[in-house]
C-alpha cells in the first residue's frame, strides 16, 4: 500500500529529476530514497523514470505525477476545509506571482479590508504555477505570460506594452521607439532564466537571430530599473512599472514590435476548494481598476 510520505518523496524526485539533490532537499539518505522509488515502481508494475545518462521522468511517471499532485492537493484542501469549518474567521489565502510590484494596490486594499486574514505570498515562475495549483500548494497565481494547461480557470487582468528602460543620457533615450535590431549591441540588465522578462527578451532577440549581451542577471526584477538608472545598461521594463512610486530616473522607449507586450492573468484550479479568504482575494484582484491611466 502506498504511503503518503512515499508519494511526497516521489513528487520531489519527479520535479528535480535528480536523486542526490532530491535526497538533500528531503534530508534523507539517497539509498533509502532509491528504494522508495523502486517500491512505487514495483507496486505500479512499470518504471516511472528513464535511467540513462541522467534520471528522466517518463510518460508513465508524468501521468502518475499529475494524479499524485491532485490527490495530495485534495487531501490538504480537506484538512483546510475542516479547519475553516471548526474555527471562526476567513482563513488564509496563498498567492503566487512572478512579481508583487504589480499587486501592491489590491494587496494593500485587501489587507485593510480584512486585517485578520493571513496572506502568504510565494514567488514562482509561470512554468511552475500549474504544478503548484494542481497540488493546491497555493490558491491563486498571477502570471505575466500565458499558462496553457488543463484544469485551470483564469481571468485576464490587463495587457500592456513592454518598452526599453535606459539611462537619461543614453544615445537612444530621446527616441519615440526603437527596433529590436537597434538593440543588438546593447548591454542588457535582466531577470534570471524562467522570469517572464527574460523569456520575452530571449524570444525577441532569437527572432532577429542574435543573443542579447547580458551584463547583469538579477533575482529581484524590481531592481532592474534602479540599475538601469545607474548607467549599467538597458533592459525591458513594463509600462506598469513607470507608474510605480519607486520608479528610478530614466527614459522609457517603446519597442517597435507587436509582441513586446505582457498579458497579466489570474489563475486558479478549476476543481480547487477555495477558502472564503481566497475567494475574497480573487474578487479583489479581478475587480481592481487596472486601467493604465488610473493612479493605482
Amino acid at each position: 500500500m502506498m504511503e503518503l510520505n512515499s508519494l511526497r518523496q516521489f513528487l520531489v524526485v519527479a520535479r528535480l529529476e535528480h536523486l542526490s539533490r532530491a535526497a538533500d532537499e528531503l534530508r534523507t539518505a539517497q539509498p533509502s530514497l532509491s528504494r522508495t522509488i523502486a517500491r512505487l515502481e514495483s507496486e505500479l508494475g512499470t518504471p516511472l523514470f528513464d535511467r540513462g545518462s541522467r534520471l528522466r521522468l517518463n510518460d508513465a511517471g508524468k501521468l502518475f505525477r499529475d494524479h499524485v499532485e491532485r490527490s495530495l492537493g485534495e487531501l490538504d484542501a480537506g484538512r483546510r476545509a475542516v479547519a475553516e469549518a471548526t474555527s471562526e474567521g476567513l482563513g488564509t489565502v496563498r498567492l503566487a506571482s512572478e512579481t508583487f510590484l504589480t499587486l501592491t494596490g489590491p494587496l494593500s486594499a485587501y489587507k485593510q479590508a480584512h486585517p485578520a486574514v493571513e496572506i502568504e505570498l510565494h514567488w514562482s515562475p509561470a512554468e511552475d504555477m500549474t504544478r503548484h495549483l494542481r497540488a493546491q500548494d497555493v490558491d491563486l497565481c498571477v502570471a505575466s505570460q500565458p499558462i496553457r494547461a488543463e484544469g485551470l480557470q483564469s481571468t485576464q487582468l490587463f495587457e500592456e506594452a513592454v518598452g526599453v528602460g535606459m539611462p537619461l543620457g543614453h544615445p537612444l533615450a530621446g527616441r519615440s521607439s526603437v527596433t529590436i535590431d537597434e538593440l543588438a549591441d546593447q548591454s542588457f540588465i535582466t531577470a534570471r532564466e524562467g522570469h517572464w522578462i527574460r523569456r520575452l527578451l530571449d524570444r525577441l532577440c532569437a527572432e532577429r537571430d542574435f543573443t542579447p549581451k547580458i551584463v547583469c542577471e538579477i533575482d529581484e526584477p524590481s531592481a532592474i530599473a534602479t540599475l538601469i538608472s545607474a548607467g549599467l545598461g538597458i533592459g525591458l521594463v513594463p509600462a506598469f512599472a513607470r507608474r510605480s512610486a519607486l520608479q528610478a530616473p530614466g527614459a522609457w522607449v517603446a519597442v517597435d514590435h507587436p509582441g513586446c507586450r505582457r498579458t497579466v492573468t489570474l489563475y486558479w484550479g478549476a476543481d480547487s476548494h477555495l477558502s472564503p479568504a481566497a475567494r475574497l482575494m480573487r474578487t479583489t484582484i479581478t475587480d481592481w481598476d487596472w486601467n493604465p491611466g488610473s493612479p493605482t
